[in-house]
């Protein structure tokens, strides 16, 4: 289940006090003890309860220009400062069951019911109201094949502090008795688009899909479907050589639908087999007929493979 923290005793603090505190820090997000240090900082500006009040006055008296400038996240998600690359602030709306938003929309936008984990940490700090309810899994990053273990269901209470491990917590959201909002920090490093976000079947407590994607990703379609032979050697040397599955996976799928005529490309797929199935279980079964035997070992050239044709 999530770590509960102590939220400590420590005076409100200002926004802009805690900015300055989080730039200073010296903290590492894949170290939980370190990460879970910054949560009383948190805690003392959620003991500040004018702040965010003051930033949506400025944002309504804006038509909320600063928050289309800077926020991808959807409406759900107040912005606090823009992303610097070590952690991102937010607030966080949860919106009731019978609340005219929900009434109007329906759950989906708000991710309610959606057993997921998180390829990041992040601390919470209940702000407003009663605070929304979620239903906990726990599971084992170092063994993705064991199916997650459920812990019980609770919510975040007002003035309570936790933290969500990366890839360890699994929780689905529920909607809070009457609207809430949480705190947030997470914490940010390079290597986090790479890691694998889920969701998971809470009636099997197994994945169902990845929920990560990549920009890389897309542009790996284009190269391989547009870009000509230079375009195919590019992706054919991401299916062999680079250091992510997903990626790999990508660039074996890019160039099976480009190059179906290629039996070399589908060689590759028969050969990424454990690839597709540690993304997909149900990739296992896809069909690979005429797959021809996977081309030579490490020296075999990828330069002149696809530029002839």
């Amino acid at each position: 289940m999530t770590r509960l923290i102590d939220p400590g005793t420590g005076d409100a603090m200002t926004l802009d006090a805690l900015v300055e505190a989080l730039e200073t820090a010296s903290f590492d997000p894949h170290d939980e003890d370190s990460f879970a240090a910054l949560g009383p900082l948190l805690a003392r500006l959620g003991r500040n309860r004018t702040f965010l009040a003051d930033l949506a006055i400025a944002e309504l008296k804006t038509r909320c220009a600063g928050q289309g400038a800077v926020n991808s996240y959807g409406a759900q998600v107040f912005l606090l400062r823009p992303p610097n690359g070590r952690f991102v602030l937010r607030a966080n709306f949860w919106p009731s069951a019978g609340d005219g938003i929900v009434q109007a929309s329906g759950t989906a936008p708000f991710v309610y019911g959606m057993a997921h984990d998180h390829n990041f940490p992040f601390l919470t700090y209940g702000y407003l109201g009663p605070g929304y309810w979620s239903d906990y899994w726990e599971r084992d990053p170092a063994r993705p094949q064991q199916p997650m273990r459920f812990t019980g269901r609770r919510r975040i209470e007002p003035g309570q502090l936790m933290l969500y491990r990366m890839c360890r917590d699994v929780h689905a959201q529920l909607p809070p008795d009457a609207f809430s909002v949480t705190l947030n920090i997470l914490g940010s490093h390079p290597s986090q688009r790479w890691i694998d976000q889920h969701r998971f079947d809470p009636a099997t407590c197994n994945v169902a899909e990845v929920l990560t994607t990549a920009p890389s990703e897309g542009l790996a379609t284009i190269a391989a479907h547009l870009g000509g032979g230079n375009g195919l050697d590019l992706i054919d040397h991401l299916a062999r050589h680079h250091p992510h599955p997903r990626m790999r996976t990508t660039a074996l799928d890019a160039l099976a639908a480009a190059r179906p005529d290629c039996p070399e490309a589908l060689a590759l797929i028969a050969r990424a087999a454990p690839d597709h199935a540690a993304l997909d279980p149900s990739s296992a079964d896809r069909p690979r007929q005429n797959c021809a035997s996977p081309p030579g070992g490490p020296g075999d050239s990828v330069r002149s493979r696809y530029t002839a044709a």
